[in-house]
């Protein structure tokens, strides 16, 4: 076992183990984490060694435990280092940040605001990023109702491209605005709807959005078949250094899988509580 040099109270965060197992986060400040421990809790959370210990070690999950740590202490000095997190999201794709750092910004607070705005509208590659930074500005205006406008504002900035950008990404943003009831913003959306721009598999159609929105009462119209817009082929992937292992090989084609399946189960996701939605109103 690596030894790792973090000073107690922090290093017992090395040993909490499986995150999977606990059904609600534990108070960290209960074991004695404090503002002073938050450069620690920075460091634990960038740790290249941590990030790829052995999966079946207890360390493993201790940037998980950190960055939960780091909410809970409302660390505003935190927010730049994870949104760089977010920013690699859709290089090496890891569903426990989309799943776990929304919330981590919520407890934060209206602070991180400007920096999750402007990753909305900044050139990116892929939509994990951005689509979580949607979710981040939801939990922030719904724990903060006084930020609440200047979420949807950030929000609504980030779906005026809707035509040049990713039809998947567009849902999330309008689920994001549905979810903070953003009735001031619906005529954006329907242009999205009516341009062809958005995924209806994550929030559904223009009624779907517009019955969640209280603008309908029910469908006015069969429902469609809510399946995902085609998506852009893939660039070619560049041809591989001639040194190049096979350990290389074999580690970039499991991080590979890792997101595609990340990338799934954040998709299924969505989709399920878009069909649990939608069942209840019938």
């Amino acid at each position: 076992m690596t030894n790792f040099d973090y000073p107690e109270p922090v290093s017992q965060l090395l040993t909490l183990g499986d995150c999977r197992e606990m059904r609600q986060w534990p108070d960290y400040l209960a074991l004695g984490i404090s503002p002073e421990h938050i450069p620690d809790l920075i460091r634990v959370v960038q740790d290249e060694e941590l990030n790829q210990a052995d999966p079946q070690s207890l360390e493993v999950w201790a940037p998980v435990h950190a960055w939960r740590a780091l909410g809970q202490l409302r660390a505003e000095v935190a927010i730049e280092p994870l949104i760089v997190l977010l920013e690699q999201i859709d290089e090496d794709y890891e569903d426990w940040i989309v799943d776990e750092l929304p919330r981590v910004f919520g407890l934060i607070g209206p602070a991180a605001l400007p920096g999750l705005a402007d990753l909305l509208v900044a050139p990116h590659d892929g939509m994990w990023a951005q689509a979580t930074a949607a979710m981040a500005l939801v939990e922030i205006g719904k724990r903060h109702p006084e930020a609440r406008d200047d979420c949807v504002t950030a929000l609504t900035q980030g779906l005026e491209s809707f035509a040049s950008q990713d039809p998947g990404l567009n849902g999330f943003l309008i689920s994001s605005l549905v979810d903070l009831k953003a009735v001031e913003t619906a005529s954006l959306m329907e242009n999205a709807y009516a341009a062809g721009s958005v995924d209806i598999s994550i929030v559904g159609d223009w009624e779907d959005a517009q019955i969640e929105l209280g603008l309908l009462d029910e469908r006015q119209t069969p429902p469609p078949q809510y399946v995902q817009l085609p998506v852009p082929l893939p660039l070619p992937t560049p041809p591989r250094p001639a040194e190049a292992t096979a350990e290389q090989e074999w580690k970039e084609e499991r991080k590979a899988e890792r997101r595609r399946q990340g990338k799934r189960k954040a998709k299924r996701k969505r989709q399920k509580e878009a069909r649990r939605k939608r069942r209840k109103r019938k």
